[in-house]
């Protein structure tokens, strides 16, 4: 499957649970509900990937983590809030 191919379908799970659910609950209720509908899709996925820092020679366990990891290739951040902040953005960009 090509990259757009594999984002657009995401995007499309994505729309699905956020049209079933609505605003207002907790990331973690819209990651597992996106888990079901990347397994009924036959997407493969990982959740709470770890990603280290790299520091010179060495790889460090800072804490952060890829909320899903799509197919080994797409990173989805996933966000529950009214507006994106500066903040947000910086983890995407981290």
């Amino acid at each position: 499957m090509k990259f757009d191919e594999l984002s657009n379908k995401v995007l499309g799970c994505a729309i699905a649970v956020h049209r079933e659910l609505g605003p207002g609950l907790l990331e973690s209720t819209y990651e597992q509900c996106l888990a079901y509908e990347l397994s009924r899709a036959n997407i493969p996925f990982k959740l709470q990937v770890e990603l280290p820092v790299k520091y010179k020679e060495i790889r460090l366990d800072c804490g952060y983590r890829i909320d899903l990891l799509a197919d080994d290739r797409l990173i989805v951040e996933l966000k529950s809030v009214d507006q994106l902040l500066p903040i947000h953005e910086a983890q995407v960009l981290t």
